[in-house]
């Protein structure tokens, strides 16, 4: 889908480029957030209503960890012949733990993320899709190690080209001790995971939603952040509309020796929005996955070539992709999963694998 280039101010691109990194938990949020930016309450409230109105900020909400909320959770190579794989995407989609799924230009031509809740079994499903969507070979690709993950785009020019270690949510935020999770959790995370509404109070709203008060939602929302179940309150911008209009998913053929320390330096680099170590395969030998996003086609291969710069050259391929078959939200805790395993014909004690 070709999406038309928008122009930007000044400040809706210092706007665009905070929203991501952080929208502020608080009673009056617009105000909060607009004092930062030099605006009016109204005004901060207006050019964000607008954004959204053109389809530039997608969504402002909680940004929860899939696996630490106890969900599975995998990227997945699907090899389908060329003219099945549209067929196999439908197949695909049809999951709604679902949330990406695009083609791309290698022979595994299929690309999607998916994640199950704790009771379902990740290889079940996607040994399913395997033999539903007619592919030839399907390899899974969990994450072995995280080394960053977050898109903040930067619209102004102005932020340092690495980020600070303190700045990435990695695996070391990720597997802290937690506590399990409540029923009450359960209530505040299903309201938060929700588009933030437009309006000069919008917690009070969410509060009502979840049958509690702002400032126990407040610090619930403040001890969710610090547990690492929630990653942040922010933006997630349509990357297109907001000119971001190139992003190459470069897997490097890394010694096994050497995948942590340069995973760890790949994800320093701004444009590299997410980085993991995965499995090999005989017919996959590429551990280390950095996502890119760029304005252009070449400015992501520039990424590469100042990658390749600072930790060193190795093999490596650029997966762009060619088609965009789902871009979604990933929503938690909710009853669509258990109406898919009827349309499949299983019952749920087969959710396990139990045949």
């Amino acid at each position: 889908m070709t999406t038309a280039t928008q122009t930007f101010d000044e400040t809706d691109k210092a706007l665009l480029t905070a929203v991501q990194k952080q929208f502020p938990i608080a009673h009056r949020p617009f105000e909060v957030f607009g004092e930062k930016l030099g605006l009016t309450e109204q005004e901060c409230l207006r050019r964000i209503t607008a954004l959204k109105a053109n389809q530039v900020i997608r969504q402002i909400s909680a940004i929860f960890d899939t696996r630490t909320l106890g969900y599975e959770s995998c990227l997945v190579a699907m090899r389908t012949a060329p003219e099945q794989a549209d067929a196999a995407a439908v197949v695909v989609n049809q999951h709604p733990g679902v949330s990406h799924n695009y083609k791309r230009n290698d022979p595994f031509n299929l690309w999607f993320t998916i994640a199950v809740p704790p009771g379902d079994s990740l290889k079940r499903v996607v040994d399913i899709l395997h033999a539903l969507g007619g592919a030839e070979e399907t390899i899974l690709l969990p994450t072995l190690r995280l080394y960053k993950i977050g898109v903040k785009l930067d619209l102004t020019g102005h932020e340092a080209p690495l980020e600070a270690r303190e700045e990435i949510y990695d695996e070391q935020k990720r597997w802290a001790a937690k506590p399990p999770l409540a029923p009450q959790d359960i209530r505040f995370i299903r309201v938060l995971q929700e588009d933030l509404p437009l309006l000069e109070m919008p917690f009070a709203v969410l509060a009502e939603q979840a049958e509690s008060t702002e400032e126990e939602l407040f610090a619930w929302a403040k001890k969710m952040e610090h547990l690492g179940y929630m990653r942040r309150f922010a933006g997630i911008l349509h990357h297109r509309s907001a000119g971001f209009k190139a992003n190459a998913m470069v897997v490097w053929q890394v010694p096994e020796e050497q995948v942590d320390a340069v995973g760890e330096q790949m994800a320093l680099f701004r444009e590299v929005s997410h980085c993991y170590r995965r499995p090999v395969y005989p017919t996959w030998p590429y551990p280390l996955f950095t996502m890119i996003h760029a304005e252009t086609y070449s400015g992501c291969m520039d990424v590469v070539k100042r990658i390749e710069e600072r930790v060193g050259s190795f093999p490596h391929k650029n997966l762009f992709s060619t088609k965009e078959y789902k871009k979604i939200r990933l929503k938690y805790f909710t009853p669509e999963l258990d109406d898919w395993w009827k349309t499949v014909g299983l019952p749920a004690a087969q959710k396990l694998g139990n045949a």
